[in-house]
């Protein structure tokens, strides 16, 4: 326990630690971003992350958790508070990291590092968790949270860049659906009428989707692409698939989205008379963000000077998803953003990309490190901040 002196010093502590790092976390931050890689195969990345946490003197586990790409670097107090920084790191395809993971892996890392330097006199414990593939339905944090990777942490967090700064973000409920269309081949100016057109089944039901779209609510989604429409304009295809994303507030209004969702593609098999195959891939709840803890963190971001935005003024008609979803319905767990670019850059762009090897993505890096390594250092010397974490989270369960 420490009075709000200590604290106030520890936290001064904490931030020299990044700025004496500064460079280094901007170089594995540019370094990644020039280094896209998609889940599971985050090599480089995991090398440029890992090798900077060995650096400054934290043994680091990897191939954590039997993922290859997963890694784990501990310091602290035995029985100490436990806090774990979530660290990403995978792009997107084509268009790298138009979603900033280079500057979340590098932030999470500094405050990694802070914190080690601080652990054992305060008697804390961090781990610096790589957590892969967060994209694209990876879901690299729920097979750490299945493989025991956050049993006996207090508390969960990690920063995302975005076009300002939030404490907390209705992330939203996902799930994705394969469709496979199978028909009949024919020749098609010859014979059209012995074949089954496969690809007619998809338009047809991404056509229906389309229509869908006019009658949900604002924060339910539905967005897809065609995979495979056929192999040569001359032929019925006999074979088509689609992949569609289906995301809503909550895991309990997702499953009748889902359901609509599959019945455009049901309809269009029925029309064409093709034959439907599907599956769903999985996907990630949505994040309850644990107030508490949240406020923490914007009282020290504002303490670098950065200004919040209302979060209750955020809709969740603008808001993704994400795997740190699953992890805080397992604990106390916060999923801030931190502005580094434009209101009206968005996310999934190249311009996004861009900004987040910008003078203001660097910073994002370096004040990301400092916010959370500042609020795992209330959760460990604030154990009323402990308390009202655990009583919140406890109420989510009820």
């Amino acid at each position: 326990m420490g009075n709000s002196a200590e604290i106030d010093r520890a936290k001064a502590r904490a931030c020299e630690v990044v700025d004496r790092i500064a460079d280094e976390l901007i170089g594995a931050s540019h370094a990644i971003h020039g280094c896209p890689e998609l889940g599971y195969a985050e090599h480089f990345a995991v090398d440029r992350l890992a090798g900077l946490l060995e650096r400054h003197g934290l043994p680091v586990e990897r191939a954590a958790y039997g993922i290859e790409t997963a890694f784990a670097a501990r310091a602290g107090t035995d029985g100490g508070p436990h806090v774990v920084v979530c660290c990403e790191y995978d792009a997107l395809p084509g268009i790298g990291h138009g979603c900033g993971h280079n500057i979340i892996g590098a932030a999470g890392v500094g405050a990694g590092i802070a914190l080690s330097t601080l652990a054992d006199e305060l008697g804390g414990r961090v781990t610096t968790l790589g957590t892969p593939a967060e994209e694209l339905s990876g879901g690299g944090k729920i097979r750490l949270l299945d493989a025991g990777a956050f049993a006996d942490a207090d508390v969960a967090m990690m920063v995302h860049p975005e076009a300002g700064d939030v404490e907390y973000v209705p992330y939203l409920a996902n799930d994705v659906l394969i469709v496979e269309m199978h028909g009949k081949a024919a020749h098609a100016s010859s014979s059209p009428w012995a074949g089954i057109n496969a690809l007619d089944a998809i338009v047809a039901g991404y056509t229906a989707v389309a229509a869908l779209r006019q009658h949900i609510r604002d924060d339910e989604k539905v967005h897809g692409i065609i995979l495979e429409g056929g192999t040569a304009d001359n032929v019925v295809p006999e074979y088509a698939s689609a992949r569609f994303r289906v995301r809503a507030r909550s895991v309990e209004r997702l499953a009748p989205l889902k359901d609509r969702v599959l019945a455009c593609f049901e309809g269009a098999a029925r029309q064409t008379g093709a034959r439907l195959e599907h599956r769903w891939l999985g996907g990630y709840l949505d994040m309850q963000s644990n107030r508490a803890v949240a406020a923490a963190y914007r009282a020290n971001g504002e303490r670098l000077g950065r200004r919040f935005h209302d979060p209750r003024r955020i809709p969740a008609s603008i808001a993704g998803s994400t795997d740190m979803g699953n992890v805080s319905y397992a604990l106390p767990a916060i999923h801030p953003v931190i502005g580094m670019c434009p209101l009206d850059i968005a996310g999934h762009t190249t311009e996004f990309a861009e900004w987040a090897v910008s003078e203001s993505g660097d910073l994002a890096v370096l004040d990301g490190a400092k916010a959370l390594a500042m609020t795992a250092i209330d959760v460990w010397l604030r154990p009323e901040l402990r308390s009202a974490a655990r009583e919140e989270f406890a109420r989510l369960g009820s």
